[in-house]
């Protein structure tokens, strides 16, 4: 894959580099994400059953899939710090009213789906943006480092997200932990205030918002290493996760130790994509999108390794292994993008990847469990994680996965070779793009990826 390891400290935590803000204000909001996972759930339950927690969840799981592409162009539009302002802006008033509402006791389930839904809409307009923004604040050749940083964060949060929660509900309330999110929506918002990112590239004001969506559909299509690539995200959304989320706690409880192993072998996966994170910050990859299909590839083994019957320590071992191979690909996947995708549309075409990927894992969340119950649950393992490594291996197979190679400076539309070679001729680049500007929360919603 013809890369090397550097061994140097992160440029872009320097002081005096604006990505420290973002990453002071991403850090805090995603460890209260982590935080709203637990408490949201209690929350919940407290006041209505379990199925009354499934249509709050979905009430924030629908508008993000149906919203992420509107927030792709917005945010290209409007500019990707307004947009990001905007959204931790309508999160914080919204979370901040959940808890009051918890806390008085005058919380009722509708109001909750109401909140929730504002949430996820909240939340679709930004990923996109946050996409876009990261090349705007370092350079082109920091981009991989700084996704890695922002990866690094949602790992650990993983682990210490759900143990601050259960610690904070032990004392207080899940309305309390739901009002410490609201001040780490409001702690971001104003760290993106004041930021001062890089003017992005000029687009003309005449386009509308059905041709900007088109003309960020065109990018997609441009690419053939991009087009399969969402095809193949799709299936490890549609696949794997589901697979893991759904039927590993059932069969830990059936053939392994319970909770205690599915807690092993969870905390082993989350270790292994904060080790994979560490190394993407150090390792250049010539060929990243190679490196992120073979990377995917192996990420896709995790419902065969939890189908395998290797007890709890060999699973948890291997998914070690999976999660360092997760999170690789999620780090060159999304630099890939901000590297080869003109600059003032990478949040457009991000936002295609956050609606295929995450806006159809609910569908693969609600069929695993029927599908085992009819197919059986080691048959269904074995078969959901196979379609995803054929996806994956299909994605390996394209020439141009093997073609893309790490350019030097930002694409310009028709202006990298790569890009250039990859567009066919009837397809226009998105007007306006030029060098000027640069290009970076998998989610629960963004960061289950």
């Amino acid at each position: 894959m013809g890369g090397q390891v550097q061994l140097r400290r992160p440029w872009a935590l320097g002081r005096g580099e604006p990505f420290r803000l973002l990453f002071l204000g991403q850090s805090l909001s995603v460890l209260g994400d982590r935080m709203l996972a637990v408490a949201i759930a209690f929350a919940v339950l407290s006041i209505g059953d379990a199925t009354d927690l499934g249509i709050v969840l979905a009430a924030s799981g629908i508008p993000f899939a149906l919203f992420a592409i509107a927030g792709g162009v917005l945010s290209d539009r409007v500019g990707r710090r307004r947009t990001m302002i905007a959204s931790d802006v309508i999160r914080t008033v919204c979370q901040a009213i959940v808890a009051a509402l918890l806390i008085s006791g005058r919380a009722e389930v509708w109001m909750l789906v109401v909140l929730s839904a504002v949430y996820g809409a909240s939340a679709a307009i930004f990923m996109p943006a946050l996409m876009g923004l990261i090349p705007q604040l370092v350079p082109s050749e920091r981009i991989q480092e700084a996704n890695a940083l922002l990866g690094f964060t949602r790992s650990v949060a993983n682990v210490a997200g759900p143990a601050l929660a259960g610690l904070i509900i032990a004392l207080g309330t899940p309305g309390d932990v739901i009002a410490i999110d609201a001040l780490t929506f409001a702690v971001s918002a104003a760290c993106l205030i004041a930021l001062r990112p890089a003017a992005p590239a000029p687009e003309p004001d005449g386009d509308g918002f059905a041709a900007r969506l088109r003309a960020g559909w065109r990018e997609v299509r441009a690419r053939r290493w991009l087009t399969v690539g969402l095809g193949a995200m799709a299936a490890y959304h549609v696949c794997v996760l589901p697979a893991v989320y759904v039927l590993g706690p059932v069969l830990s409880e059936r053939e392994l130790s319970g909770a205690s192993s599915w807690a092993a072998i969870v905390a082993c996966w989350g270790i292994g994509t904060a080790i994979g994170n560490l190394l993407a910050i150090r390792l250049r990859l010539a060929r990243p999108v190679f490196a992120a299909a073979v990377a995917l590839v192996f990420a896709c083994t995790q419902a065969v390794i939890i189908g395998s019957g290797l007890g709890t320590a060999g699973i948890a071992a291997l998914e070690l292994l999976a999660g360092i191979a997760s999170s690789l690909f999620f780090t060159l996947w999304d630099t890939s993008i901000q590297e080869q995708v003109p600059p003032n549309a990478v949040s457009r075409v991000s936002s295609y990847d956050f609606s295929v990927s995450l806006g159809l894992m609910p569908l693969g969340m609600a069929v695993a469990g029927p599908i085992a119950a009819a197919m059986g649950l080691h048959e269904t393992l074995a078969g959901l994680g196979a379609l995803s490594i054929l996806a994956a291996l299909g994605w390996l197979a394209v020439p141009d996965v093997r073609h893309v190679r790490r350019s030097p400076a930002p694409v310009a539309a028709g202006g990298h070779e790569t890009a250039a070679a990859e567009r066919p001729g009837d397809e226009p680049a998105v007007p306006g793009a030029s060098a000027d500007g640069l290009r970076f929360e998998r989610a629960a919603t963004v960061d289950e990826r």
